[in-house]
């Protein structure tokens, strides 16, 4: 029998956490600007899996690159397998949340690893 994918939920870092995001991983490179640690209640923060910095730079979320900024991290995905086999791990708990910071909450790296992590269960 198939294992179950894991529950993959997507939050931004403003948004107040509940106990309902099981484990909230920090999935950003970057530190959330205005976001105290200790308000975080990160279970971790995995900032390895995160695009690289020429490619967040190179995005700059504009909607016109989010085709290409897709390709280029899910690239970067298959070329990090440690990172994306440590996540993988910590999705067996029964809930995770992946926590990010851009504003565009269909359009950012979060939404592309959650599929990536989702399509490799």
């Amino acid at each position: 029998m198939p294992a179950k994918p894991p529950t993959i939920k997507l939050k931004r870092a403003y948004e107040s956490p509940s106990k309902s995001d099981g484990r909230r991983i920090l999935v950003e490179r970057l530190w959330p600007r205005g976001i105290k640690k200790e308000d975080a209640a990160l279970f971790v923060w995995l900032k390895e899996i995160a695009p690289s910095t020429e490619l967040r730079k190179w995005y700059d979320h504009a909607p016109a690159k989010w085709p290409g900024f897709q390709k280029r991290y899910l690239k970067e995905l298959a070329g990090n397998a440690e990172q994306v086999a440590r996540l993988r791990e910590i999705c067996e708990a029964k809930t995770v949340t992946f926590v990010f910071a851009a504003k565009d909450e269909t359009r950012n790296s979060a939404v592309v690893l959650k599929r990536y992590i989702e399509s490799r269960a």
